[in-house]
């Protein structure tokens, strides 16, 4: 399989994915977009990953109003498309939802929970323990995408991940980051951390537990598996 990534700021990128794709020998593709790059055919990849990145869904860039038209274009395609945090809100605006800004940040080690809204026979809901521990780095969320299932959500975000049957996936947590790239996201968004608030840990506090990054590495690689039908 060939995965597209496109990437939206150069400290945030596929991370761990990286790993799931090698082990079953899938290439991938980055793409920095932020750099105004030229979008490829459709027909030059097989499935989209949304990165995460400061920016918002609905900022005027240009090479962010190309990228959201060249993603519409992948899903009226028949793309499967993940979207991870600003990815997540990529899609969830493609199909018609406002993405706005939380009165607080969500950074750090939260738990997140099944949603009652979840279906039973959601294949995410069933392949996820109903309660888990990702970790969070956003300042935006968004109401529920016509045509999607909100699948899990958090004390404070109701939207944290969310399906389209088994074409888009969007998750507005982190699976994927290791501690490396969780220091380097750390480091170039040091402002957001000074301001502190309920739903923010300080960095030391995201890093210390390794063991909380191999948990998450897990049901990445179970969600993925799951998603593109392994």
């Amino acid at each position: 399989m060939r995965l597209l990534v496109l990437q939206h700021v150069p400290f945030e990128g596929p991370a761990r994915i990286i790993g799931w794709a090698d082990a079953y020998g899938h290439t991938i593709i980055r793409l920095h977009a932020y750099q105004g790059c030229q979008f490829p055919t459709l027909d030059s990849f097989d499935s989209l990953v949304l990165m995460g990145g400061p920016m918002g869904a609905n900022d005027t860039l240009p090479w962010l109003r190309a990228e959201i038209a060249f993603v519409e274009r992948a899903i009226a395609a028949g793309k499967k498309v993940l979207g991870i945090c600003l990815g997540a809100q990529i899609i969830a605006n493609i199909l018609g939802a406002r993405v706005y800004a939380q009165a607080e940040r969500e950074i750090g080690w939260f738990p997140v929970r099944r949603s009652d809204a979840a279906k039973p026979d959601n294949w995410l809901a069933n392949a996820l323990p109903a309660t888990f521990t990702p970790l969070h780095w956003h300042g935006d969320t968004f109401e529920p995408p016509t045509g999607a299932e909100c699948v899990y959500a958090s004390d404070y975000c109701s939207q944290q991940a969310f399906t389209v049957d088994k074409q888009l996936l969007g998750f507005q947590f982190h699976l994927e980051l290791t501690r490396d790239s969780a220091l380097r996201i750390g480091e170039a968004c040091a402002d957001e951390l000074r301001d502190g608030g309920r739903y923010v840990q300080s960095l030391d506090t995201i890093v210390a537990d390794k063991m909380a990054f191999t948990d998450a590495h897990r049901l990445l690689y179970i969600a993925l598996d799951t998603f593109f039908g392994y």
